[in-house]
């Protein structure tokens, strides 16, 4: 006769269960959980803990979607694999500046947050996630390589992108509102123009480009199979699924972000207002929650010295975000009734330029080290503290 567990076994192997099943899965079922506070809070006039729970819970429901295109990049080569990973984050960066640009129908000021966002979600990309992940794999690594056909292709376009930004910016001395308008939509449009010849580029004739190095690679490789090795009993529920049911889960919480994004908006354009808090580091607030996520991917790759796969993301992104965000951000006001114009102030396109400058003289050789991820680090400080007192 066979003998029967105690039953005292049997709850604490099924309590390991539960718990195990909550590490693994914990964004999904705390950014539930913060979202339904958000949402109560919101409905009972409490708008900090609404803006507060509202952004934990994004931030938690985008590690999921980073997750999730992480799994994705990884059955997927470069530069399809970048895509994933870029397109992912730059998409919960479009949703959480349109949901305030919604707002600007009865608060105008709400536009000039949604242009800090779109220009901090470069600096943040460039100075935060590059320069972090650099620093942190600079400290495992003396040096690490990666292709410099990547960088210098990339701060090529951020430059002419950054450029163009300052047709309309300086149109705005003309004091002519419909020449500035004008002005904006045909940058727009060019910068979709310009973006459709980047991913041919990018895709078919150039692939190689934004390939790692022969030597990066061959490293990854032997390192990458022994972490699989290690993490043979990992169930992460998502990488038993296809491809295509991946896709459609990534879509799903990034329409949850969306209605969590339209109640940080809207208490937070009135909570700002109330507290005389600059469009500056209201952008920038926005800028660091929507690559959160991304800088999450971005450490670990740097720590597994897939430096390769840092630089395509950071630069991959901070292209999308210029490239993609200003055209579809245009297009989406311009539906609802708004116009958007694309007059950037001084403060913005100057750090815009400079970073891609530092950029460019931290990559330009195809290797990294630590001190060059630190030179990144304190430039962006600097830009937040001008963020936060500019006005």
């Amino acid at each position: 006769m066979d003998s029967q567990p105690p039953s005292g076994s049997i709850g604490v192997g099924t309590a390991r269960k539960y718990l195990h099943l909550i590490s693994e899965h914990g964004d999904i079922f705390f950014g539930l959980l913060f979202g339904i506070v958000a949402f109560y809070s919101h409905l009972g006039l409490h708008p900090y803990f609404a803006i507060l729970f509202s952004a934990i819970a994004i931030g938690l429901f985008s590690i999921t979607v980073a997750q999730i295109a992480e799994i994705l990049a990884e059955r997927l080569e470069e530069p399809y694999a970048s895509f994933v990973l870029t397109f992912s984050a730059v998409a919960v960066e479009i949703i959480l500046l349109f949901m305030i640009v919604r707002e600007a129908v009865h608060s105008p000021e709400a536009l000039d947050t949604v242009k800090g966002g779109i220009i901090s979600a470069v600096i943040v990309d460039m100075n935060v996630l590059l320069g972090l992940a650099i620093f942190i794999g600079g400290l495992s690594y003396k040096e690490q390589e990666h292709n410099e056909d990547t960088s210098s292709t990339y701060t090529t376009i951020l430059l002419v992108a950054s450029s163009a930004l300052l047709v309309p910016s300086i149109l705005t001395y003309t004091n002519d509102s419909h020449t500035l308008f004008e002005a904006s939509v045909l940058i727009a449009l060019m910068l979709m123009v310009f973006y459709i010849a980047i991913f041919i580029f990018q895709t078919r004739t150039h692939a190689y480009f934004f390939k790692a190095t022969a030597k990066s690679r061959l490293f990854h490789i032997k390192k990458h199979r022994r972490e699989e090795d290690e993490d043979d009993e990992d169930d992460y529920i998502f990488d038993r699924f296809t491809n295509i049911v991946n896709f459609v889960f990534m879509f799903i919480f990034i329409l949850f972000i969306g209605v969590l994004a339209e109640l940080f908006s809207t208490d937070g354009i009135a909570v700002a207002r109330e507290q005389h808090i600059s469009t500056g580091l209201a952008g920038l607030i926005i800028a660091v929650i929507a690559a959160a996520p991304e800088l999450l991917t971005a450490i670990k790759a740097a720590r597994d010295d897939e430096i390769q796969r840092v630089v395509n993301i950071a630069m991959g992104a901070s292209t999308v975000s210029i490239m993609l965000t200003v055209p579809i951000l245009m297009a989406l006001a311009y539906i609802n009734g708004i116009r958007l114009t694309l007059d950037f102030n001084a403060f913005q396109v100057g750090a815009l330029i400079l970073t891609i400058i530092l950029a460019w003289k931290t990559t330009d050789d195809g290797e990294t080290n630590y001190f060059e991820g630190i030179s990144h680090l304190m430039f962006f400080v600097g830009y937040a503290i001008i963020a936060t007192l500019y006005h």
